[in-house]
């Protein structure tokens, strides 16, 4: 007598049935997969846009730390730092670099975590830390005294190189910069990629798809009331959205008001040509609480005001900065 064959139930079967059964645990390895898939793609993307972006200057190591920097020109040293997010690039595509290496030896660092820099996790990167980083940079540059200029969060790093090492910088050129503790409620969101744990899971998956699809948005905030103008198409987003960019900058968010509380106790510490600049429709910043109230602090500063302008004055107005640079070498001669 031949025997009944009976079927074994399927994968499938025992897969649907496991979701009728378990239908929240069914969602949550769906959504571990998702993640897991998009951390990968976001890594193969990142690594695309390096060698997309390949460093176009040198490095130096200092305490553990590879920084990449691009010198240009000759003549009385300029130091450059650039703003929260951003790289050697956004310098290089508004024409500032080009600008000043006529007459200057121009010295413009990726900060930590941005470009092709590193930032190491055992360190909180305050502005102090990394105006102290920068200093042994210089010394290994051999680089003694220089003109230097921050924009917006690297204006935060310009103060600390100035009060921390008074003797290192000959003047300061300070474009919109936050340099007093307001209330900012968008400080928590964008901080959340910072966050231990948490926030590499953020950083890794979500926030690079946010980032791409709110580049437009960010850049009509960080321009206006002025068009992106067509040079900032050099400026590489795909390198500005890479999951450690992404954690770097909310890092600094993170930072930005208590490194405003602890800059504030030293402005009366400034002492060399001060000169300020902010864009009047600045969307970022009140430049009237920040700019105006720091020239009022900085008895030997100037303020310049740049009628229409908004946050990004190095793009937008580049040459109301490069004539604040000679502005503020001109003064050190006195």
């Amino acid at each position: 007598m031949a025997l009944a064959h009976r079927r074994s139930p399927s994968l499938l079967s025992n897969c649907l049935a496991v979701a009728r059964n378990y239908p929240g645990a069914t969602a949550a390895v769906t959504a571990a997969g998702v993640l897991v898939a998009t951390a990968i793609v976001n890594r193969q993307l990142a690594k695309k846009a390096q060698r997309d972006n390949p460093p176009q200057g040198q490095f130096v190591d200092i305490d553990g730390v590879r920084l990449h920097y691009v010198e240009r020109g000759d003549g009385r040293p300029l130091v450059l730092f650039h703003g929260n997010g951003s790289m050697i690039q956004d310098f290089e595509s508004s024409g500032l670099i080009d600008l000043a290496a006529d007459n200057y030896r121009v010295i413009v660092f990726d900060r930590p975590g941005f470009g092709h820099s590193l930032r190491p996790r055992n360190v909180v990167w305050t502005a102090e830390a990394q105006a102290d980083l920068f200093m042994k940079a210089f010394d290994q540059l051999n680089v003694q005294k220089a003109i230097v200029l921050g924009h917006s969060w690297g204006a935060s790093v310009a103060v600390a190189l100035a009060t921390r090492h008074p003797s290192f910088v000959e003047a300061l050129v300070l474009a919109s910069g936050y340099y007093f503790p307001t209330a900012r409620f968008d400080v928590a969101a964008l901080s959340a990629p910072a966050i231990p744990g948490l926030g590499d899971i953020f950083s890794a998956t979500i926030s690079p798809i946010a980032s791409r699809l709110l580049w437009p948005a960010m850049l009509r905030k960080m321009f206006g009331p002025r068009s992106v103008p067509e040079k900032f198409a050099g400026f590489p987003k795909e390198m500005a959205v890479r999951p450690s960019q992404i954690r770097a900058g909310a890092a600094e968010t993170a930072l930005m008001i208590p490194a405003a509380f602890a800059s504030a106790k030293t402005y009366n510490e400034l002492a060399m040509p001060t000169i300020i600049l902010a864009g009047e429709n600045d969307r970022v910043i009140d430049i009237d609480e920040q700019s105006g109230r720091l020239h009022d602090e900085v008895k030997q500063s100037k303020f310049y005001r740049i009628a229409g302008a908004g946050h990004m004055i190095q793009q937008s107005s580049t040459d109301h900065l490069m004539a604040a640079i000679d502005e503020a070498a001109a003064e050190t001669l006195h």
